[in-house]
């Protein structure tokens, strides 16, 4: 027997009984219910309010796809190994915090989020009493079937697949509604590496321009950029409250990383910070938020209510750095509108850099399969794909103030 899950991008998803419905039913894993997929990005697409639940779920649906393809075409893939990858692909978000991103460089200094999986996915293991050792070892990339783990973490993993289908559906982003079916249907497996035959190599093409364009239009569009340096200068400005003896209303869990300096050193010397931790979610966020609009301390209640009442910082974006001179002005002006103290009004000013390239060849290139057995990397055989327009590093500067 099988639990069946409709879901609105794939339609239904079969989830076998045993470890991977039990995965399914984990606390750490009912979490990812209160955690939204793409933290502020519905303050410009208000349909963005799916969660990492839904896009585990899915990632968890093309996983299962992918192994059937790859079956099929005679790579032998062990019952146990298919349930491994199953089950790491399952938890491959477990260890995202609050707004995704945020927390993790904001309270919690130096520890990547897919460090924090694999605590988790190490304490989910200590209950199921070892049942995962292989989905970590597969997701560690330790695993002698290299290619197992390039379906978890890749160019082409089924993470990527369903990031960019679920997040063009409900953001109404037409551009990221990839072939992500068609796109498994043509991946095999050369010298234990996941290749693509070349039938495919316009989904390829396809999937990696729509992925510039999801980057430049949700992920990374100037609004969204500039609520999430509202939500950072709060936290920011809490923290240091909190360290100052300040008495903030927060969950015991928040209060944790307001109150203590949580960096790599203090999270491996204290247990109880992975505890805390995953007990942290959006709500916590949200329900101090509401009640800091009414504290004392203009800064933190100015910055609470901007983010409760969508009141996002202003933004500009330029190819060059905003000069020191206009910053000055700005919180000079700011200074005075809001009667602060001039060095106060560095958490009402934002002046950040955001890059991203889209495909790096040297880091783990796309390769294309022929028909006599030999591959090239797609950068070589596309006829239409600008990959050094795609491996270019597009930089662009953020200037974010208070309005």
């Amino acid at each position: 027997m099988a639990k069946i899950i409709s879901d609105p991008v794939f339609g239904f998803i079969q989830i076998p009984t045993g470890l991977l419905l039990d995965i399914v039913k984990h606390p750490l894993f009912q979490r990812l219910n209160r955690i939204k997929q793409l933290g502020l990005s519905s303050n410009v697409y208000p349909g963005a309010q799916h969660t990492r639940f839904q896009h585990s779920l899915g990632a968890f649906h093309l996983m299962s796809e992918a192994i059937i393809s790859l079956k099929r075409k005679g790579n032998f893939i062990f019952d146990s190994e298919a349930e491994a990858v199953q089950a790491a692909i399952l938890l491959h978000d477990i260890g995202h915090g609050p707004f995704s991103h945020v927390l993790e460089h904001t309270l919690v200094q130096g520890v990547e989020h897919e460090d924090i999986s694999l605590m988790l996915m190490q304490k989910i293991n200590n209950d199921f009493k070892g049942q995962l050792n292989l989905a970590i070892e597969i997701f560690k990339d330790h695993y002698p079937k290299r290619f197992l783990h390039q379906l978890i973490s890749s160019q082409l993993d089924m993470d990527r697949l369903d990031y960019l289908r679920r997040d063009s559906f409900f953001t109404g982003v037409t551009e990221g509604n990839i072939g992500s079916a068609r796109i498994i249907r043509m991946l095999n497996v050369k010298d234990d590496h996941l290749v693509v035959e070349k039938k495919g190599i316009y989904s390829i093409e396809n999937y990696l321009m729509n992925r510039r364009l999801m980057y430049w239009q949700v992920y990374l569009h100037k609004t969204s950029v500039a609520a999430e340096k509202v939500l950072i200068n709060v936290l920011v400005r809490a923290e240091e409250l909190s360290k100052k003896g300040v008495d903030l209303f927060a969950s015991p869990a928040l209060s944790y990383f307001l109150k203590n300096p949580v960096d790599k050193a203090w999270w491996d010397a204290h247990p109880e910070a992975l505890e805390n931790y995953a007990l942290l979610d959006d709500n916590d966020i949200w329900c101090a938020l509401k009640v800091w609009c009414h504290h004392p301390d203009k800064v933190l209640s100015l910055l609470s209510q901007d983010m409760v009442n969508r009141r996002i910082f202003k933004v500009e974006v330029s190819d060059e750095p905003a000069s020191e001179e206009k910053i000055t002005v700005i919180r000079t002006e700011l200074a005075e509108r809001y009667k602060l103290p001039y060095e106060e009004t560095s958490y009402l000013v934002d002046a950040s850099t955001v890059q991203k390239d889209m495909y790096r060849m040297e880091d783990d290139s796309i390769e294309i399969l022929f028909d006599d057995g030999s591959s090239k990397d797609i950068s070589q055989v596309s006829d239409m794909l600008n990959v050094e327009l795609l491996s270019k590093k597009v930089r662009k500067h953020y200037l974010c103030y208070q309005r």
